[in-house]
């Protein structure tokens, strides 16, 4: 699975945010059952793979994420995209050969899917660089493979999930959104924040809340009814286990933002505000409180190539 071009492929894979999520009472495979709307929004990880004799893998982080944890080598999820596509792709099992290196300006462990990002980005670079010409149905169907969330980085935009987030359907959003995220360095565990959510509602109903209230708000194109709408159960988990965010919603929301919000199971904090105007103050405030406080805006594209770069010389 080599190639003769030392030309690199770089796709651009943006983070996500969960306008909705609504979580049922877990099935018998310990799954959780969702109704969740996802929206893609301008911040990035970039991920750049080139032709090599064997498989090799870097990650460089952005200074605003801190001292972060990285899974060590073969644990990485792009890791995992290669084998998959080599097991799927090629009809004698072949190994992967590569040079992957990923740029990462999402806040990692953030509730924003930095790895499912990163996971879509290894699927869409490591597919042209390997000419393998999978089907966007298939490369859609790997994913859900990999986890939940990474069918939604293919997709980007706006759009609905059902099952455990992994059944994606996409939604006509002309809105231009503005939203203020300010990560946490602390982390948080997805499964730590669910089992609390199982024990402070022992009895929520199989059947997860539903997003259409949210669609609705998304289709006026008003902040004010989009705010009114948004929705996270896992929420007060992740602020019952971490207080100091609901400290941190009361704030932005004291400071101008239409409404704040955990994003996915958390940590970080995202705040819908009404212009790009009004979240450069709102975030401009927060500031004062936090070290690293970001603008962005949505919703945007989900992963897609954005150059073609010449391997880099020692």
């Amino acid at each position: 699975m080599t190639h003769p071009s030392r030309q690199g492929i770089t796709v651009r894979a943006a983070a996500k945010i969960n306008l909705h999520l609504g979580v049922g009472a877990p099935r018998e495979d310990g799954f959780h059952p969702l109704d969740t709307v996802y929206q893609a929004v301008s911040l990035y990880d970039d991920l750049t793979a080139y032709a090599a004799d064997d498989w090799s893998l870097s990650t460089t982080v952005a200074d605003h994420l801190g001292a972060v944890e990285l899974p060590g080598p073969g644990d990485n999820v792009v890791d995992q995209v290669a084998a998959l596509l080599c097991a799927t792709g090629c009809a004698d099992g072949c190994t992967p050969r590569a040079h992957v290196e990923v740029s990462k300006t999402i806040p990692v462990a953030g509730g924003m899917a930095g790895g499912s990002a990163d996971a879509a980005a290894a699927l869409v670079a490591l597919d042209r660089l390997w000419d393998l010409q999978t089907p966007d149905e298939q490369l859609l169907a790997l994913a859900a493979q990999l986890g939940s969330d990474i069918p939604f980085s293919l997709v980007g935009g706006t759009a609905r999930g059902l099952g455990r987030g992994e059944v994606v359907t996409p939604i006509d959003d002309t809105g231009n959104w503005s939203w203020v995220v300010v990560p946490d360095a602390g982390g948080l565990s997805t499964p730590a924040v669910y089992r609390h959510y199982d024990v402070l509602f022992p009895d929520a109903s199989p059947e997860p809340a539903s997003a259409q209230p949210l669609l609705t708000a998304l289709t006026s194109g008003d902040p004010f009814a989009l705010a009114a709408a948004l929705h996270n159960d896992l929420e007060a988990a992740a602020v019952d286990l971490r207080p100091d965010l609901g400290e941190l919603l009361a704030r932005g929301e004291m400071e101008g933002a239409l409404r704040g919000l955990v994003s996915g199971s958390g940590p970080t904090c995202v705040f819908l505000c009404d212009s790009a105007e009004a979240a450069r103050d709102v975030a401009s405030s927060l500031s004062s409180v936090r070290p690293v406080v970001l603008t962005a805006h949505g919703p945007v594209s989900g992963a897609h190539v954005v150059d073609t770069s010449p391997f880099p010389e020692n």
